[in-house]
């Protein structure tokens, strides 16, 4: 089942695996009526069907080859050869207290590194066992944040000039304090626009956010 989250101000965005990308946008164009026009950008499609809807693909990791310009019907083969080209993904998943980061390629995880830092919630006391708290939690989230910051360097920051892209996830504050690191600052400035929404990262998540980097996300607008 695709992945389906909505986007400000109307619309919604779909996880579309590339070797199912030719068929959804086939149903897409099927369910409104048929495809009226696509429009090819080096970084973006776009695709109009007959009855208004329309269909947004951002090109992820690099411009597409094929020229732009604009075409009658469904023009979207360029698109899928693109998405569908193996590709080497660096991944940083960060929440407070978990991390996992690693190497992906072809949408398989072969290089990880998973840890967990509790970092306890907020203590609602006043006083100063409030603030002992406060200090407590502030070295928790420090420490669990520079793991996590040493994991990529020791994972991902090696094989940058490897990487064909990469695909963050998790807690965007947890990801900029990371980006505060001078070690990463520039790394994660390279990352990909879209930050995969993921549970504490654990393995599992880890290994589903490698499938999901890869995958393209169509935004959907309704007539």
């Amino acid at each position: 089942m695709s992945r389906v989250r909505q986007l400000p101000g109307g619309g919604r965005a779909v996880e579309v695996g590339a070797h199912r990308l030719q068929g959804w946008f086939e149903r897409f164009a099927d369910g409104h009526g048929g495809a009226s026009a696509t429009r090819i950008e080096p970084r973006r499609v776009q695709v109009w069907a007959d009855d208004g809807a329309l269909a947004v693909v951002p090109v992820a990791f690099e411009a597409l080859p094929c020229p732009p310009g604009d075409h009658p019907g469904l023009a979207v083969s360029g698109l899928v050869e693109h998405a569908r080209l193996p590709r080497r993904i660096g991944l940083v998943l960060v929440r407070l207290g978990a991390h996992s980061v690693g190497i992906s390629s072809a949408g398989e995880v072969v290089a990880s590194s998973t840890d967990r830092h509790p970092v306890h919630g907020r203590n609602k006391a006043g006083g100063w066992s409030q603030q002992r708290f406060a200090r407590r939690r502030a070295e928790q989230s420090r420490r669990s944040l520079q793991a996590a910051a040493d994991a990529v360097v020791r994972i991902v920051l090696p094989e940058r000039g490897t990487l064909d892209g990469l695909v963050l996830g998790g807690d965007r504050k947890a990801l900029a304090t990371l980006a505060e690191d001078s070690r990463l600052t520039e790394l994660l400035a390279s990352a990909e626009s879209r930050v995969l929404d993921v549970p504490e990262p654990r393995r599992a998540v880890l290994d589903e956010a490698a499938r999901r980097a890869i995958a393209v996300e169509v935004q959907v607008h309704d007539p």
